[in-house]
């Protein structure tokens, strides 16, 4: 937890019943100047008693050398758990549309992709690489993570999804990203930096900003016939360069807050 300082310490400090009167009180606003219906501010409401603070294990990332740890925040009764259902599920689709030239969800289309890339373009000093982003959840700073859905937004065009507007969407969205708190070990943590890996809408976010962040990567790779794939946090390329110019043309503009393994 210390690796990343996305977390901070509240000790016994319990933040729920503070969160659940903050998460109605936010909806109610959010209401009273008609930014959401009746239906929806019912619907994402909290009752105190069908609520439960998300708590932090770990899973260890057996396929990667020295068997590294990922944070998993469970969060299936947390307050803003309706609101980060809502969000991905109106968002998540018109990312999918988005990205569906570099991204990828199995092995299997991973492989037909190179099948089908290599009929034209393979060569005999073809270099082929692996790259993980390490700790993506944690380390995309939490304002830009909220402003990269609303690159995506604009990117697309978009004004409102189901009668929801944009800057409804937005508010949403920052809401569920500066509230997720946890509880671990006896004690009681608030997330301030990157996205509470269980929550459904990180995977959206997570996404939006590597979409925004590869852009450059993915246009000049593609410039030379090479072959750019991605699933959430692990990347693969192809590419009909010497290495050094991949690290001089491609490395150096990726962002300093992340870090590739």
């Amino acid at each position: 937890m210390k690796k990343t300082e996305a977390y901070e310490c509240l000790h016994q400090n319990d933040p729920l019943p503070n969160l659940i009167e903050r998460t109605n009180k936010y909806l109610l606003n959010l209401r009273l100047k008609h930014w959401i219906t009746q239906r929806q501010y019912e619907q994402l409401s909290v009752k105190p008693n069908e609520v439960k603070l998300a708590h932090l294990y770990y899973l260890p990332k057996v396929h990667k050398l020295g068997t590294p740890l990922r944070p998993i925040v469970s969060g299936l009764k947390h307050p803003t758990i309706k609101i980060s259902k809502l969000l991905d599920g109106l968002l998540r689709p018109f990312f999918d549309g988005m990205v569906s030239n570099t991204t990828v969800t199995s092995g299997t289309e991973v492989i037909k992709l190179l099948q089908e890339w290599s009929k034209r373009n393979i060569r005999q000093e073809t270099l082929l690489c692996t790259m993980d982003v390490m700790d993506l959840y944690t380390m995309i700073p939490q304002t830009e993570g909220f402003l990269s859905i609303k690159k995506m937004l604009d990117y697309l065009n978009i004004k409102q999804i189901d009668g929801l507007k944009m800057e409804t969407i937005m508010r949403l969205c920052r809401f569920v990203i500066q509230n997720n708190y946890f509880s671990y070990n006896g004690k009681y943590y608030h997330q301030v930096r990157g996205c509470a890996m269980g929550s459904p809408l990180t995977l959206t976010i997570a996404n939006c900003y590597m979409f925004f962040f590869e852009r450059d990567i993915v246009k000049q790779i593609s410039n030379s016939n090479g072959f750019y794939i991605r699933y959430i946090d692990g990347i693969f390329i192809t590419i009909n360069w010497p290495t050094q110019h991949l690290s001089k043309q491609s490395i150096d503009g990726i962002n300093s807050t992340l870090t590739l393994n």
